[in-house]
């Protein structure tokens, strides 16, 4: 037997389900989505410059109970926002990521640069004994001092990142790490959490995360207008 639509979602109206009373008009469908995030989300126990950065998150994923798991180090939003308006480059794990982060709005010189593509990779990662998730952020040495990383998906670029830190005198200006999944995720996460001399950072603990939440980062500092 097939449920009437209305009846398979009991909080909402027959009205609300037809779509008649939604906004058609994409401004202020943006304009009420945030609304309602900002009312749905506790950011006081966020430092300012943090705030818009995880609404936009919340926004992105629907989700405003990550907000309490968020953990930082510095002023990531503040390092990051100057190491682009110097023409850093953005280091990304994915192309997903990569791809979420509004290219438009960054600033003149900056960039951003994701070298899992690179063809040295898969041949790198066989003598390293890794993914090649990981072996592509060997590829990311020439631009790692003073870039803005930004992990959206794979634990093993963030482990080996860490990895790195330890052995390279290099070091990037802010790093947002949100890798997502069941294997890995949380671990390299409180590994950055427990990181003697990390550079100014931003993480969501636990296993949730993802190239849309990165990208929202990102993408909370190139866009400057209040959401």
């Amino acid at each position: 037997m097939t449920i009437p639509l209305a009846k398979r979602l009991p909080s909402a109206t027959a009205t609300e389900v037809s779509g008649s009373c939604c906004p058609r008009d994409p401004a202020a469908i943006y304009r009420l989505s945030f609304a309602r995030a900002r009312a749905e989300t506790a950011l006081d126990h966020l430092p300012p410059p943090l705030r818009p950065v995880v609404l936009r998150m919340v926004h992105a994923c629907g989700l405003p109970e990550i907000a309490r798991d968020i953990a930082w180090k510095g002023d990531p939003a503040t390092a990051a926002g100057r190491a682009l308006h110097a023409g850093a480059t953005i280091l990304c794990d994915t192309r997903m990521t990569e791809a979420g982060i509004v290219k438009e709005r960054l600033p003149a010189s900056a960039r951003t640069l994701c070298t899992l593509s690179d063809p040295r990779v898969p041949d790198l990662a066989a003598r390293l004994g890794t993914t090649r998730s990981a072996a592509a952020v060997e590829r990311w040495r020439p631009w790692l001092d003073g870039a803005v990383v930004v992990i959206g998906n794979a634990p093993t670029a963030l482990f080996h990142l860490l990895e790195r830190l330890a052995d390279w005198r290099l070091r990037p200006a802010a790093i947002f790490a949100f890798p997502v999944g069941f294997v890995g995720a949380a671990e390299s996460k409180r590994a950055l959490a427990e990181t003697a001399g990390a550079p100014p950072f931003m993480t969501l603990h636990g296993r949730f995360g993802g190239s849309a939440l990165a990208a929202a980062a990102v993408n909370a500092l190139l866009l400057a207008e209040e959401p």
